[in-house]
């Protein structure tokens, strides 16, 4: 099966111009929620396994990013594909709004105290790309961020945004660089699937809880954040920190394939268990004859 890593239907892999328009909402094929729950099984017994040797072998980071519209599925996708890791060596960072504190550093400050250790597997639900997605539709929170240079809406101009969007380049290189392996995912959902699940969320009570108002009047922003997405992928894709365009219309579909991403992704490392050197080795010889010599 060829490898969806390299896939151009869904992997971008350098800058240029990027338009979604060229990239499905819905997977091609005729997979059922059942087959794709069975691949997706498969795939999370596989990762469980490599995730027993990226810690030990501790020479890799792995930072999954997460980025869509509302109510495209991103808990749940990272929920059904994460759920047969060892939690002690996953974290999820799910990012608000920045605080107070937050803001009186630069954009990228809180983002990086959020950087998976190696031997780790690290989850963005939303990332640092929401400084150059919600602050593009909405310029005006920049002002809120008391950067000397922005005195004024006027400021925020291309050469702003190509400031910031070099400063993502630059920010994941050096991850790179260091080890950390990138992977950065948009939940490709069409409009027409967004309002559905929003009738859905008001409809049903058990998910009442999922649904705020203050979303229906972000829609409204629809083609606004894809004119941002584009731009933002399109600055900021690279090699060694791939976009991987999801179709994200039916959710079996988009957590199916970002299982099978994340399972190429860490079979690709080509890791393996590290053995012990001679003296460690000898130590667990004797370790073991002292056990068998006790007397119970």
């Amino acid at each position: 099966m060829p490898t969806l890593l390299s896939d151009p239907r869904f992997a971008i892999t350098k800058t240029g111009g990027f338009r979604l328009k060229d990239h499905t909402c819905d997977l091609p094929g005729d997979l059922g929620k059942k087959e794709l729950k069975e691949q997706l099984e498969v795939d999370k017994e596989r990762i469980s396994e490599l995730q027993e040797v990226l810690y030990p072998a501790g020479k890799h980071a792995l930072l999954m990013i997460f980025q869509a519209m509302d109510a495209a599925g991103k808990d749940s996708c990272i929920r059904h594909v994460m759920s047969g890791v060892n939690p002690q060596g996953v974290r999820v960072w799910s990012f608000k709004a920045p605080s107070t504190l937050e803001r009186s550093h630069d954009f990228l400050w809180r983002h990086s105290q959020a950087v998976p250790e190696r031997g780790h597997i690290g989850i963005h639900n939303r990332s640092h790309y929401e400084e150059v997605l919600v602050t593009r539709v909405h310029p005006e929170f920049i002002l809120g961020q008391n950067i000397p240079t922005v005195l004024s809406l006027k400021d925020i101009d291309a050469a702003f945004w190509g400031s910031r969007y070099s400063a993502i380049r630059a920010w994941e290189k050096q991850l790179a660089d260091c080890g950390t392996v990138i992977m950065k995912f948009f939940l490709n959902m069409s409009r027409k699937e967004q309002k559905k699940r929003f009738i859905e969320r008001i409809d049903e009570p058990a998910k009442n809880w999922k649904f705020n108002a203050g979303d229906v009047k972000e829609r409204g922003h629809w083609e606004e954040y894809m004119k941002a997405y584009e731009a933002a992928i399109g600055a900021t894709a690279a090699p060694h920190a791939p976009w991987f365009i999801i179709p994200a219309d039916e959710q079996w579909e988009s957590r199916a394939m970002v299982g099978r991403l994340l399972r190429e992704q860490l079979e690709a490392l080509k890791m393996v268990q590290p053995k012990p050197d001679p003296g460690a080795a000898a130590a667990l010889k004797q370790a073991k004859a002292d056990l068998l010599a006790e007397k119970d």
